[in-house]
């Protein structure tokens, strides 16, 4: 063989071993990623011509892909979307998805791991692989009513969750969106449609609020700091500490007062107990001062803060920075300065409190099924983290009855049913108008808590903010109670 036609076989062989690894690359290695890009949209379109499983509530269809004579085989079809609009998320062609749409993907479209023998059947058979539906621990009923107590024209979330099992039974927030507006096979119309939704005043169709805006959580902040002072076993229910209108924060000459809407200035030393029900602020920078900032880290983090939590979509890590000096450790156990929180991370609060200081893992999928019926996948209880010691939650848990019975949660009341409640008011900041975060979260009965119940009004007057608050609670309370 001479020489030139060695050269060639050679050249030839190498481009044969890199054909067959570029396709054994693209086809093995790297196949997840390539599927996975947003700019492919291949997979897209097969999926758009299968027929993708529903999500249910109460056992029907929220969403569902229907036959379709337009471009694709099926069209996905929201029942009640402004209603699930947050949990549900959108099915696009032109948009991607989002939330349930896109965390349960794999089930939906029949290719998670509970499928794969489905899968092999139906390679051999023929037949095309059908999506799996996903059943919501959600209650239906309750849902809308949630619902209907956030006013249109505000920012408002509310969450209601079983404290022993973490299932989240309502999770609703306004402004809401049509979902079918963004499953349109039109690619230009749907573009249109998430251009018109998107100059809606605090609307995100890629974002749920109870999950995804962080927000100054202001006094329910106060459970937190409960925690770290009984945990230090320097205070007591009992503790009077001294309560003056206005401190300078340690080491400035910036005042913290006590907050203009309360009755604190009457007081000018109290009990631990009575400074939470009246959600005094000033003493808590001296136990700040006292104990330093290692403790409140140490409980943000037992209970969430910085951490990933998937419901199945992800949460948001709510923030509680580190290293703070002691004038922003100051104005930070009051859950102001740059203290973050997720309305799922102050739910979460609540469930630790009410479930003897064990927060289990917050969920909204009971179950997978099959075309079939068969249930491919159960929920089942799941611990998220022990944040504090039985003994420390109820002592907390005693010390939120007092906000119901004689503070500042006083209209939250039902006649008969034991309530544990914290609220909370976080100033706007850099707004031209007298803004505020208005938060309650709390949980009943006190003795056998069956449901945690977490309102955020985002950017509210203070008035209208407190009118939604603790009143909403207390018509939640009694709807769930039938009081």
């Amino acid at each position: 063989m001479n020489q030139a036609i060695r050269n060639t076989w050679i050249a030839v062989m190498l481009l044969f071993v890199l054909s067959l690894g570029a396709l054994s690359y693209v086809q093995f290695l790297a196949s997840e990623n390539l599927n996975e890009n947003a700019l492919n949209n291949r997979k897209l379109f097969r999926e758009f011509d299968l027929p993708r499983g529903a999500i249910l509530v109460d056992g029907k269809p929220i969403a569902e892909s229907k036959p379709s004579e337009g471009q694709f085989k099926y069209q996905r079809v929201y029942t009640d979307p402004e209603l699930y609009s947050h949990l549900t998320g959108f099915y696009s062609l032109s948009n991607g998805s989002t939330q349930l749409e896109s965390e349960m993907n794999d089930e939906l479209t029949g290719q998670s791991q509970n499928q794969f023998f489905d899968r092999v059947v139906n390679l051999f058979s023929g037949k095309a692989n059908e999506g799996a539906s996903v059943e919501l621990t959600i209650d239906g009923e309750l849902q809308k009513y949630i619902y209907g107590l956030i006013p249109d024209g505000t920012r408002g979330t509310i969450i209601v969750s079983e404290p022993k099992t973490g299932n989240i039974l309502a999770m609703a927030s306004k402004p809401s969106y049509d979902t079918n507006k963004l499953a349109v096979h039109s690619s230009s119309q749907a573009a249109a449609n998430m251009k018109e939704l998107l100059e809606v005043k605090g609307l995100s169709p890629y974002r749920n609020p109870a999950i995804g805006n962080l927000t100054a959580p202001g006094s329910t902040f106060k459970i937190f700091d409960m925690v770290a002072a009984l945990e230090s076993g320097k205070y007591t229910a009992d503790t009077v500490l001294k309560n003056p209108s206005s401190v300078m924060l340690p080491g400035t000459k910036t005042p913290l007062r006590n907050f203009y809407g309360g009755n604190c200035a009457a007081i000018p030393e109290a009990t631990f107990a009575d400074i939470v029900a009246q959600s005094c602020n000033t003493p808590f920078v001296g136990i700040s001062e006292d104990l330093g900032r290692e403790p409140f880290e140490d409980v943000t983090e037992r209970f969430g803060f910085g951490q990933q939590v998937e419901i199945p979509m992800r949460v948001v890590p709510s923030v509680f920075p580190p290293g703070l000096d002691p004038a922003a450790l100051g104005q930070s156990v009051i859950g102001e300065r740059d203290v973050r929180a997720t309305a799922m991370q102050m739910n979460m609060a609540a469930m630790g409190i009410a479930n003897d200081g064990v927060i289990m893992q917050p969920n909204l999928v009971k179950q997978v099924i099959a075309p079939d019926l068969r249930v491919l996948a159960e929920s089942k209880p799941k611990e998220f983290s022990t944040a504090t010691s039985k003994e420390v939650a109820d002592q907390v848990t005693d010390l939120m009855r007092g906000p119901v019975k004689k503070g500042t949660a006083v209209r939250a009341q039902v006649p008969g049913l034991d309530i544990a409640a914290k609220t909370g008011t976080s100033v706007v900041q850099n707004t031209e108008e007298d803004l505020v975060n208005s938060w309650i979260t709390g949980f009943a009965p006190a003795d056998d808590p069956q449901v945690a119940v977490t309102i955020v009004f985002e950017e509210i007057d203070f008035k209208t903010g407190s009118s939604l608050t603790s009143p909403n609670l207390k018509k939640i309370l009694e709807a769930v109670f039938n009081q």
